[in-house]
Order: C-alpha cells, then sequence, then structure tokens
C-alpha cells in the first residue's frame, strides 16, 4: 500500500459521485497507488533510522534524568517512548508487516486490535507533548510555583495519567473501517471517529501548543526584556514541527471526507500518501533538535555511544543549557541540591 495502516484507512465516495456516475460503490475503479515501492522503501528506511536513534536518546535522557532529578528529563523520556511505540505500532506492524507483506490478509479481530494500538501510541506520541509544554510555561510565567509542585515524582504520575488516557482513546477506533477494502459511503460512526482523531492529535494539542507558546512569547517580551534560553526554544521547535508535519494530513483526510475519495481518486491517494510521510517523520526528529541545541545532550549521546560511565557533577547541569544564568532565565534548577523536593 502507499502509506501506514492507521494513517491509509479513510476513503469516501460521495453520494453525489455515484449519481453522476451512475455506479454502485463496488463497480467504480479503484485508485492506483501512484508512489509504487516508494512507500515501502521510505518506511524501512525511517523505521532502521527513528528506532536506534530514539533508544539512544532514551538512554541518554535517562542518565541525564538521574543525575539531575529534574522532571522536565521524564517528560522527555515520555516524548521519545511514545515516539518508539509509533514507530513499532503504526510503521513496523500496521505498514511493513500488515499492509506490505501480509496485504492485510489477518484475521479481522487481529487486524482491528493492532488498529486500535496504533491509535492509541499515536495519541500518546502527540499527547506526552503537551504536560512537557505547561511545565516550561509554569517554568517560565509563574517560577515560583514551578519550583513547589516540578519534581519527577509528580512528572511520573501525570506521564502515566497520559499514558492511560492513549490507552483508553485508542478503544473506539477498534471499529475503524478498513476503507481501502470498503468501497461504501463512510457511515455516521466513520464520520465521528474521524472527526474524533483529527481533534485529538490535531486540533486539540494545536491550540494549547498555540495559546501557551504565545503566553510565553509575551512573557519573554513583557519588560524587563528577555533572551529566548535554549529549553524555550527546543520546545518551541518541536511544537513547530509537529504542527507542519501534521498539518497536510489533517487537510487530505478532510478533504477525503468530504470531497473526494483516496479510495477512488490517484490524486488524493498520492497527497494522502505524502501527507502520512511527513507526519510519520515526527517520531524521528527529535533526536536531531536536541543534538543541535544542546551541547550536555551530545555528551551525553557520546558517552553512551563510547560506553562511558554517567556524566558527573561537572559535565551537566542542564539538558539545554550549557550555564547557570541561562538556566536561570528559564527557571530550571542546575544542579540535584537546589532541587525544590515535595514535602
Amino acid at each position: 500500500r502507499g502509506s501506514a495502516k492507521v494513517m491509509t484507512d479513510w476513503s469516501n465516495v460521495t453520494v453525489s459521485g455515484h449519481q453522476e456516475l451512475g455506479l454502485k460503490p463496488e463497480e467504480l475503479p479503484k485508485s492506483k497507488c501512484v508512489l509504487g515501492f516508494i512507500p515501502v522503501i521510505y518506511y524501512s528506511i525511517l523505521l532502521c533510522v527513528g528506532v536506534p536513534v530514539n533508544i539512544l536518546t532514551a538512554v541518554a535522557l535517562s542518565r541525564l534524568a538521574s543525575r539531575t532529578k529534574k522532571a522536565l528529563y521524564y517528560y522527555l523520556l515520555a516524548v521519545t517512548g511514545s515516539d518508539i511505540l509509533s514507530q513499532l505500532f503504526i510503521i513496523f506492524v500496521g505498514f511493513l508487516l500488515e499492509t506490505a507483506v501480509f496485504h492485510r490478509d489477518v484475521p479481522t479481530l487481529l487486524l482491528h486490535s493492532v488498529s486500535a494500538a496504533e491509535f492509541a501510541a499515536n495519541h500518546a506520541s502527540i499527547w506526552s507533548t503537551v504536560p512537557l509544554t505547561v511545565d516550561r510555561y509554569v517554568a517560565l510565567c509563574h517560577p515560583l510555583l514551578h519550583r513547589q509542585i516540578s519534581y519527577p515524582a509528580r512528572a511520573r504520575k501525570i506521564i502515566a495519567g497520559v499514558l492511560a488516557l492513549s490507552l483508553v482513546s485508542g478503544v473506539p477506533f477498534f471499529w475503524w473501517s478498513d476503507m481501502w477494502r470498503n468501497s461504501d459511503p463512510p457511515t455516521a460512526l466513520d464520520t465521528i471517529l474521524i472527526w474524533t482523531h483529527v481533534t485529538i492529535i490535531y486540533f486539540l494539542p494545536c491550540s494549547i501548543f498555540l495559546v501557551l507558546n504565545s503566553l510565553i512569547i509575551h512573557t519573554l517580551r513583557s519588560a524587563p526584556p528577555r533572551r529566548l534560553g535554549k529549553t524555550t526554544a527546543m520546545l518551541l521547535a518541536i511544537t513547530s514541527v509537529f504542527s507542519v508535519l501534521w498539518a497536510p494530513r489533517t487537510v487530505v483526510v478532510i478533504y477525503h471526507l468530504y470531497v473526494s475519495s483516496v479510495h477512488r481518486d490517484w490524486r488524493v491517494h498520492l497527497a494522502y500518501d505524502l501527507s502520512n510521510m511527513l507526519a510519520m517523520l515526527n517520531t524521528a526528529v527529535n533526536f536531531f533538535l536536541y543534538c543541535f541545541v544542546s551541547k550536555p545532550f551530545r555528551g551525553a549521546v557520546r558517552d553512551v555511544l563510547l560506553l562511558r560511565g554517567a556524566p558527573t557533577n561537572a559535565s551537566i547541569s542542564s539538558l539545554y543549557s550549557g550555564n547557570n544564568k541561562r538556566s536561570q532565565r528559564d527557571s530550571i534548577p542546575l544542579s540535584p541540591r537546589r532541587t525544590r523536593k515535595p514535602s
């Protein structure tokens, strides 16, 4: 097929189109995959590169978190872990195995169960960024409150709650229709699931990112003006990259639902394949963003690759800041002795 399984189930054959052609849904020709084997090659490369770099990211962040005891690192670990799950369930199981290898010729129960797992992993990957954004907002706009409420134990509870809600949110998509094989128009349930999905994975999180990031920027520009710290810059980069990479797919899905069909129109099919490829790229870019911004993170990665011990107090003070002044600007504790623990 031309895209990952969780991304390739929408198909809409409009009633007006049926009436104009005078054909039944099953009699209409099916659109061809213009890209051929390009998606298979692309997703294979993305999987082979993305999973190792995300595992490397997780190990490096684990070292930093164990040394500094900062809640920020646990949120980043949650994002990385969710990205790994998305790559395994959506790309490896959903696309490469179910679709490209077995051509969806698997038991229906297994097909729907994997679909629910894919949506749950997808939602977790996106919503793990929300607590990170809230944490940075509180750190910059309410620094005293941040020192009181931001600590690893609370971060772990928040992450567990996000993952649990993501798992629950994937359950309704057990009934997600296999529209690549079903040429009938979408039912009311299909429409509800599609709108629920695009709201969960794009409209709602992007609204939160937009509001909180706007407040952060406003605070930085207020008197006295402050420079944009590396932690804040990284947050803006992560949320901006997500918004850009997922926007095309969201537009194509809605266009497919109301205007034309992925199942019947090769142009929509092509646009859908390309937008899915962009969306899945989001699961593999954070490692390179971290390396570009953070010298301590690069040092932690280098230590992992060279099989060195955990970083020392002298070599790491913050994931995104190499000096005390910048860390104070972002209201991040600089060392374990300054970390406020819960009473």
